[in-house]
């Protein structure tokens, strides 16, 4: 599934005959990939208990330490760190804001909205490039057949879609028709979309990573906008059909336009 693409170029260096282990993850984590705090990223064994105390807490050993705990022979967990190797400057951005929320809310019971948009998009998010404005327009105003269907032509010219929530690649392994991402949509030169992909991915990682540098974008979980993930021309082999953009179940109208 040309879904998977972001991290195909990491699953080639994966064993094909087994699960991939901790060691071959650690072995595709180079010295660049940090955690918010700085640390260097390795893969380690998950807690077997959990932990009250905050330096034992999932997002503060990333932080501190750069340990991503990682559980054996789970597919949930293997997305999680591809994406940190495919996507290391936005991952660490989104440690660094998690990081800040708990500290500034340690013993609250409550996450905050902050964290919740933080994690909506760590699980389910996805960065869609694109060069022409009338198409995001059409993406943020939940128009799907027109995006999709009637200008499918300027779709595969102008955008480009780009996968990062874990949580997505890993309902993508039996996709249904309810699989929604959160998109976040970044205005880029014809050039970008054209790129190779190693090029284009490093663009929309680092672009993506801009976007979470400010603590603004936090203030709301309607600042992404939903997308229907097997509505991208090619990515479902039914939507290769006119009426397939009829099903409002899965392409439902929208109510709140997106401000960003």
């Amino acid at each position: 599934m040309p879904l998977f693409a972001p991290l195909a170029a990491l699953v080639a260096r994966l064993p094909s005959q087994r699960f991939p282990g901790i060691d071959d993850l650690n072995t595709l984590a180079t010295p660049s990939v940090k955690s918010g705090g700085g640390a260097p990223i390795r893969f380690v064994p998950a807690r077997t208990s959990p932990s009250r105390d905050f330096s034992a807490q999932y997002e503060v050993r990333i932080f501190e330490r750069g340990e991503v705990q990682t559980r054996a022979d789970n597919w949930h967990d293997l997305f999680n760190a591809l994406v940190w190797l495919a996507f290391p400057t936005t991952k660490a951005a989104l440690n660094r804001h998690h990081y800040q929320q708990m500290k500034a809310r340690w013993g609250e019971k409550l996450r905050g909205t902050a964290r919740d948009v933080l994690t909506l998009f760590d699980e389910g998010g996805i960065v869609v490039a694109c060069a022409d404005a009338a198409l995001a327009a059409l993406l943020r105003e939940f128009q799907w057949k027109e995006l999709f269907w009637e200008r499918r032509r300027d779709v595969l010219d102008s955008m480009s879609f780009c996968v990062f929530g874990h949580a997505i690649y890993e309902k993508a392994l039996a996709p249904y028709k309810g699989v929604t991402a959160k998109a976040l949509i970044v205005d880029v030169a014809p050039g970008v979309i054209a790129a190779p992909p190693p090029i284009q991915l490093a663009e929309l990682d680092s672009r993506a990573a801009d976007y979470f540098s400010s603590a603004d974008v936090l203030a709301s979980t309607r600042y992404l906008s939903p997308l229907p993930v097997l509505g991208v021309p090619g990515w479902e082999p039914g939507n290769a059909c006119e009426r397939y953009y009829d099903d409002e179940a899965q392409f439902r109208p929208g109510r709140v336009r997106a401000p960003f």
